[in-house]
Formats: C-alpha cells, structure tokens, sequence
C-alpha cells in the first residue's frame, strides 16, 4: 500500500475559520488524507487565512513564510493558503506570494483533496480574479427554506453515515459538509449562517463572504448533537451577524425558537452566541439569552463606537445614551450576565470630542472584555474614500489613549464580581505538582461571560475530582485584571453525567 498523503491544517483568525477548517479537515480524511497536527509533519501544509485588518494579514503572510520553510529540509512539500484572505485578494496573492504553492477560494473547498492533490503532484491550480459574493444569492425566503442553494465553499450533497471514516460528522444536508475535531478541547463552534447584509463602511466582509444566508435549524441541532457525542461541553453559535438569523428563512425570531432546542440536547451543558448588533437585539432575544436554561447571559455586542457622528459615518446606529440603556435593560433581566465589545478608534473625522464621548460610554458600560483597533484603510471599502483622515502618530495615540482605559475599567469590572458564585467549565488540568494554595494541579476554566481566548479565564484554587469539559460552580475570591480566582463550592456536572 502507498503511503498516506498528509496534511496539516494551519488556522488563524476567528471562530468561523476554525469551523471552516474542521470542514475542510472532514472533507480530507474522508478521501484518505491523513490529519497531522505540525506543518513539519505533512505533505501539505493548509494555511487557513485571516484577512480582516492588517495585523491579521501579516499574521497570515507570515504563516505561509513559516510553513515555506519546513520545504527543501523535512517532509513538506507544498504550502496552500485557503480563508478569507485567499479569497479577497486570489491571484493578486498568488501573484505577491510565489512561497505558496497554491491560493485557494472557497470555491474550491468542496474539491479541496483534488485540489491538494494536484498541487503535491507539482500541478498548478489558477488562482481565482476576486468578485463581490454578495451578487451570487438572488434567492427568495419560499426557495431558502429548500436549502436548495448551498454556501460558498459548502457542498451539495455529501456521503452518508455509513460511507464515513469514524469520528467524522454526518452530512445534516446540503448546508453541513463533513467535519472532523482538530482539538479535543470541551468548546466547539457552530455556523449559525454565513455572509453579511450590512454596509458598515469600514468593513469589507460582506464583499468576500457574501450575503447573509442561515442554516437550517435542523441542521445546527444535528452538528451540535454529533459535537456533545464527542464530548463537547459548550457550543458557540458563529456568524458574522447572529441577530439576523433567520431573517432569510422568513422568520428574524427564529433563533429564540431554536436555543431552548439545543439547550436539550444531551451532553452539551453551555450554549453562547457571539457577535449580536446592538441595532437589531430585539427584547425577545434578550428574553431568550437571560431565561433559558444552559443558554450563557453573554452579550458579544459590536458597537465600534458611541459618538453619534461617528457612528454615522461607519454607516451604523445609536450614541452612548442608547448604548446605555441597552445593557440596563440586559442587567435587569440577569444582573451578572456578561457584555464585551470591540471598538475602533481615530476612524476618519474623530474628533477629541468623539473620544471623550467614546470614553463617557465605556466608563458607564461596564463591559467585562473590550477590544480596541485603530483605524486603517481597507481596501475595497467606503471608508477609504472618506475625508478627516488622521495622522498615523494620532490614530496610535488614541489607540494607546483607549486601550489604557479598557484595562483599568476591565480589571474594575472583574472585581465587581468578588463573591459571585460562577459557573465555570473546566477546560484544562495540570498534572499533579504544580499547586493553587496548596491543592494538587492546576484548573483553567471560563464562566458564563468569558468567551474563548478573547475575555479571560478562571482560575480554580482546587483540582481535585474536576476533568475538562466539567461544569462546576465556585466562589470569586481574587482577581488579576479580567481573570478570575474562584474556589469550587462542591461537584460539577460533565459530559458522564449528561449521558454526552
């Protein structure tokens, strides 16, 4: 027998590329790739690109150079780049970057083992002319709920159960390819829809990822049913804009239908769900979030800024006063319920009056995590056109300004909750050894307002008896800055126990 091709899939950026990876992994082992976790190890290395901001860009570019490197010295023979920046710049990168062997759109996703096939062969595939997705859907709701139509890079049909490798997802329709885990981390993604319908005038997505199109509901039930069969613990529900699930589909309240759904299924003890705008949080969804049993009261809100004039200018809604009110209206219903933003600074025509508002906001808003971007220009956007451009040296100032700010006022807010009981999932366990006042081993976990990798962790002062993917409730005792010190109050509950 041959030996096994392989592949190692490289990803960077957010949550939604990392199920794309997944998908793309699912897609691979299922026509006979072998899965390796370091680029040394493979054949081909897959860079899964990010091509939001510039630092994310670099990060990419730097990647590819990285796993171009492992060539002519180990087993890698060929670099590929696939994601969001593949697919915004295709052959002008291709062009730019002669270290890849092959730039992939997502396009290319469903044929994606004859694709890496060709390249390790010494092939060339043409990189695509990039195009405005958001033209591709001329769809109407009636023919949608069909699924008829499949997402950019997501195939049409897919083998059933009984064709599949184990451990790979089953098919749930046309819109939910393959997947195979690439961790065995306790927390998952889910796509929840893809693409975006809004023009916020420095964002360039929508352009490369297409219009807004949901996911059935039955399909997201059946990927969450199979991911808790692997043990997950905490899904996450992903798009670019999950308030606007469904609006597609006929009805803008369905997710309110569909939380308390998956909230049942067995095994997974935590659901959250990211990136809602705070222009279309109706009070039933707010209602949802803050009641529903296993649902986390998070509120991953995109406010960018709280300065009316420059908020209309990003082409979006609302001042510091509405923004206000929002998060009163959500600690009303769950007065520990979490809140994060992202927030751009020095975008063209700020004033010193704008960031002296946009600080007013963030000192009321009590935000538990903030993250703060400078502007730059992108391209293919209308806020390159726009006039007020600041200086590079001011933009970094108020970065600097801003970002001093967050930290103080996070680190205030995680001390806010000193004696709130938390419920934390237990994502990882040190070996015995090591000690949190003198308790065997080391728990990393995160509480209902603590997202992954971007809102601080829980620390556990006792390892005993607890194993990842274990919900446990604890006490805050301490904290250093947004990350929490609790002591566990007693057992959890974990996958064992919900027959996941």
């Amino acid at each position: 027998m041959p030996e096994r091709r392989t592949v190692a899939l490289v990803t960077l950026g957010c949550a939604r590329n990392e199920v794309d990876s997944e998908e793309l992994a699912g897609r691979l082992a299922a026509d006979g790739w072998e899965l390796v976790p370091e680029a040394a190890q493979a054949d081909v290395a897959v860079v899964n690109t990010c091509g939001f901001v510039e630092a994310a860009k670099k990060d990419s570019v730097d990647a590819l150079l990285e796993a171009n490197d492992l060539k002519g010295h180990g087993r890698t023979q060929a670099v590929v780049a696939v994601g969001c920046m593949a697919e915004r710049y295709g052959k002008e990168l291709a062009e730019a970057l002669p270290e890849a062997d092959g730039v992939l759109g997502f396009d290319d996703y469903t044929d994606i083992s004859e694709r890496l096939g060709t390249i390790l062969a010494g092939g060339v595939h043409a990189s695509h002319t990039p195009r405005d997705r958001r033209k591709l859907l001329p769809i109407s709701p009636v023919e949608r709920q069909g699924a008829t139509v499949a997402l950019p890079g997501h195939a049409d049909a897919a083998p059933g159960p009984e064709d599949l490798p184990e451990g790979l997802a089953p098919p749930s329709g046309p819109r939910a390819p393959l997947r195979r885990r690439l961790d065995s981390s306790p927390v998952a993604s889910v796509k929840l829809a893809s693409g975006c319908d809004r023009r916020c005038s420095f964002c360039a997505i929508p352009a490369f990822r297409g219009s807004f199109i949901s996911r059935r509901p039955a399909d997201v039930l059946s990927e969450t049913r199979w991911l808790a069969e692997q043990g997950v613990s905490e899904i996450m529900l992903v798009s670019e804009n999950n308030t606007s699930y469904g609006k597609d589909l006929g009805d803008i309240r369905l997710l309110e239908t569909l939380l308390p759904e998956l909230a049942q299924v067995d095994g997974v003890e935590r659901i959250r769900v990211s990136y809602l705008q705070p222009a279309e949080l109706r009070p039933s969804l707010i209602d949802t979030l803050t009641s529903t049993p296993k649902v986390a009261p998070y509120f991953d809100l995109s406010f960018q800024h709280s300065a009316p004039g420059v908020l209309r200018r990003m082409r979006r809604f609302g001042d510091t006063d509405r923004f206000l009110g929002l998060l009163e209206q959500i600690r009303a219903r769950a007065p520990q319920a979490g809140a994060r933003s992202n927030f751009i600074v020095g975008f063209p025509g700020e004033t010193e009056e704008d960031v002296a508002e946009l600080e007013r906001f963030l000192t009321g808003a009590r935000l538990d995590a903030i993250g703060v971007f400078g502007y730059s220009d992108e391209e293919g956007t209308e806020a390159l056109g726009l006039d007020g451009k600041l200086e590079a040296d001011a933009v970094a100032e108020r970065l600097a300004r801003i970002t001093r700010l967050a930290e103080e006022l996070t680190a205030q807010r995680a001390e806010e909750r000193l004696g709130e009981t938390v419920r934390v999932l237990v994502e990882s366990v040190t070996a015995e050894g090591d000690t949190i006042d003198g308790a065997p081993g080391e728990v990393v976990g995160r509480a209902a307002h603590q997202a992954p990798e971007t809102d601080g962790q829980t620390y556990l002062t006792d390892a005993r008896g607890l194993l990842p993917g274990r919900i446990v409730e604890a006490k805050v005792v301490a904290t250093e800055g947004v990350d929490l010190i609790a002591e566990p109050l007693g057992g959890g509950v974990g996958p064992e126990e919900a027959g996941g």
